[in-house]
């Protein structure tokens, strides 16, 4: 048996796991919610973030956290680009099937491209406040993943004001329950869709920050990250942010937990095993539907 103080770090590094992994689902969400999109490259664009924070960061002496004045606007911009260039041309009867495929391609190309300036060479953000931690209650907790969830947290607190306490929050909202009903009452939705789905790469730009924090970044991370994100959208339910967002947190957590018996590896098990749960017994998720009309 754990000892009580293992056990209660393993539950608040769960919830501050929870709350990067509810970021980071946050994207996928939106885009499924919009347009019926999967949206592949999501993670690929993480991995670019976390790549241009340890850029600004080794290179130019930029903190990663203010990196974020040039890389949120500029996802921002080119989220609404790659919908209205690329994504709003497929023929909505195949969107959601060729979505999979031109954003895999996106993702390769976006692999690619970080592989041949940056090199496959595994790189992580020196910090000063690196190695940094505080005790609590027998606990030890690193500054950095506290920094990464209040990151997650103003960033989804953000989302949340914007979609409930806007104009364009209740045309987005609209979208994503009926796009076609949003249109006959005269909403613009592919211009919503395009903004929207530059909010989506957005959080995208937020979360690639955060996790270059504390993690080791190379080319190729974000096809371990793709799984477990698609894994926390499907169960939170398909299109609902605040499912996501209590699935990532529940996930998070028994990921948490379950290392303590299992270790890191197979505790990662946690979410191909709710994704089949989901798929078998609540296809509709188990989270997704109550909380998306409080939304």
């Amino acid at each position: 048996m754990p000892s009580g103080a293992l056990l209660f770090q393993s539950i608040i590094l769960g919830l501050l796991l929870g709350g990067l992994y509810a970021l980071l689902a946050a994207g996928l969400t939106l885009y499924f919610g919009i347009m019926r999109v999967v949206m592949i490259a999501h993670s690929a664009f993480l991995i670019l973030a976390a790549y241009l924070a340890w850029w600004s960061h080794s290179r130019l002496g930029v903190d990663p956290l203010l990196s974020m004045i040039v890389t949120v606007p500029l996802f921002f911009g080119f989220g609404v680009a790659l919908q209205r260039v690329l994504l709003a041309r497929l023929r909505p009867v195949t969107l959601t099937m060729m979505s999979v495929l031109l954003t895999f391609a996106i993702a390769v190309v976006v692999e690619g491209l970080l592989g041949y300036v940056f090199s496959g060479t595994q790189r992580r953000i020196q910090l000063g406040y690196g190695a940094a931690s505080f005790g609590l209650f027998g606990a030890r907790i690193a500054v950095v993943k506290l920094i990464a969830f209040g990151l997650a947290a103003v960033a989804l607190l953000t989302l949340y004001l914007l979609m409930k306490k806007t104009t364009f929050g209740w045309a987005l909202r609209a979208t994503i329950q009926h796009r076609d009903a949003a249109r006959l009452i005269g909403i613009e939705t592919e211009r919503v869709a395009g903004y929207g789905f530059g909010i989506g790469l957005a959080t995208a730009a937020v979360g690639g920050t955060a996790l270059a924090l504390d993690t080791t970044i190379y080319p190729s991370l974000h096809w371990h990250w793709i799984g477990p994100l698609m894994a926390i959208i499907v169960v939170g339910g398909l299109g609902s942010v605040p499912g996501a967002a209590m699935a990532a947190m529940v996930l998070g957590l028994m990921q948490s937990l379950l290392q303590i018996p299992l270790g890191t590896t197979w505790a990662q098990t946690i979410f191909y095993l709710a994704l089949f749960a989901t798929l078998a017994f609540r296809p509709q998720g188990f989270f997704g539907g109550r909380l998306a009309q409080r939304f």
